[in-house]
């Protein structure tokens, strides 16, 4: 059985998802597939804390995109966790920056969200438009063809589109079949992640300390029952993640509690812990005749600074734009020169990105005493830069730079797309 579309999104995941849900109200007929059922509600690992591991720091031009399409009032507030202040200091000397939402205007630095319920609350908003979400599918071969490409799944259907989006993640199947060249290494670290009870409150505040070991963040989430919570990111080399993973979970929570010096008082409770080896990968190009890649399947980032899921909705919400104006022309909205309008606009931004925090994470591990000594008195002395600091906040809101429609503030009033 052949069916046919006009664009098929591979990967339901949150940039996938958004994909399909900015192209819901195109004349295109569009699917997203996914291995996963998409039939029935998602659901969170269950966990002491009741929150499930896996987070995202979602800037204010990924809130921006979530909210045009209807996505961000279906996540409940209470399950949204704002943070107004960011503190970064090394663990290793005196060095320490503090940035402040209010610095320039606003009133949050960000949010951080469960991976899941972003995830459902796009599913939950494609389920009022004609989109067919094709769930429990698995790609086993692609083809392609005169007038596009073809899907060949495991069940033995036959998917056929002119244009045909890879969103299946960093190691996408998608991408591979499509042969695809990357540039990746590996960073030689693991994260350790996993969900903390703190004694003391965040203070609505994103805690990052640089050590020897490796960097670790406390990113807030939102108290429950009184108690509160973090979610954090610990990138270690494979060894020491090793030692890590193999505590018991008093010893970890006192290693931890040392490690961030103390300042959330002591850590009553630990979830789980998770440890993912960490990888970057980017491809040499992100587009092909009627193919093309985006987030993670395009490129993946050291989670250091929290920016891949920003990254990968900005890749969403520019393909959007530059398939919607190329349908207004009149042209062929698969064709090459059209997707390569995409992939100039996103290339450059990405690896801008990558490479910044590429050379944050070498300044942080440089050990020699004249880099350690840098390296402080140059936090420091940014610390006092009221207007270097800033313009850092602006660029991770997302504030600044050329941003695509869905990404811009929206304007008190405006009418979102979705029903």
């Amino acid at each position: 059985m052949v069916q046919q579309y006009d664009l098929i999104v591979v990967g339901a995941g949150m940039v996938g998802a958004t994909l399909a849900r900015a192209m819901a109200d195109s004349p295109l007929r569009v699917a997203l597939l996914d291995a996963m059922p998409l039939d029935r509600p998602l659901e969170a690992r269950p966990t002491p804390s009741g929150y499930d591991p896996r987070v995202s720091a979602l800037s204010a031009a990924s809130e921006n995109i979530l909210t045009r399409l209807g996505a961000w009032e279906r996540i409940a507030a209470g399950c949204r966790s704002p943070y107004r202040y960011m503190c970064v200091w090394d663990g290793a000397g005196t060095g320490e920056i503090r940035f402040d939402a209010g610095m320039v205007g606003e009133n949050r630095l960000g949010h951080i969200i469960e991976n899941w319920r972003v995830q459902q609350a796009l599913l939950d908003s494609l389920n009022t438009t004609d989109v067919s979400l094709l769930g429990s599918r698995q790609v086993e071969q692609l083809v392609q063809e005169a007038d596009g490409w073809a899907l060949q799944l495991a069940d033995g259907e036959r998917l056929q589109a002119p244009l045909i989006v890879a969103a299946d993640g960093a190691r996408s199947r998608l991408r591979e079949l499509a042969g695809f060249a990357m540039r990746e290494w590996d960073y030689l670290h693991h994260a350790v992640v996993t969900t903390v009870q703190t004694e003391r409150p965040h203070a609505e505040t994103a805690w990052q300390s640089f050590l020897d070991a490796g960097p670790l963040a406390f990113l807030p989430l939102q108290d429950r029952d009184g108690r509160h919570y973090c979610s954090i990111v610990w990138s270690l080399v494979p060894e020491e993640a090793r030692r890590v993973m193999a505590l018991d979970e008093a010893t970890f929570a006192e290693e931890i509690e040392a490690a961030i010096e103390g300042r959330l008082g002591r850590i009553l409770q630990v979830d789980a812990r998770h440890c993912i080896p960490l990888r970057q990968r980017h491809a040499r190009r992100y587009a092909q005749p009627g193919l093309v890649l985006i987030g993670d399947a395009a490129h993946s980032i050291h989670p250091l600074a929290g920016q891949g899921v920003n990254l990968g909705l900005l890749d969403a919400a520019e393909l959007a734009a530059v398939l919607q104006a190329a349908l207004t022309r009149g042209e062929a909205f698969a064709s090459l020169p059209v997707l390569q309008r995409y992939e100039r606009r996103r290339m450059g931004a990405n690896l801008s990105m990558m490479l910044a925090m590429e050379g944050f994470e070498r300044l942080f591990h440089a050990d020699t005493l004249a880099l350690r000594w840098a390296r402080n008195t140059g936090m420091r002395w940014m610390d006092g830069l009221q207007g270097l600091k800033a313009g850092i906040v602006r660029r991770a809101l997302g504030l600044e730079g050329e941003l695509p429609p869905l990404a811009r503030p929206v304007i008190e009033g405006e009418e979102s797309p979705a029903v």
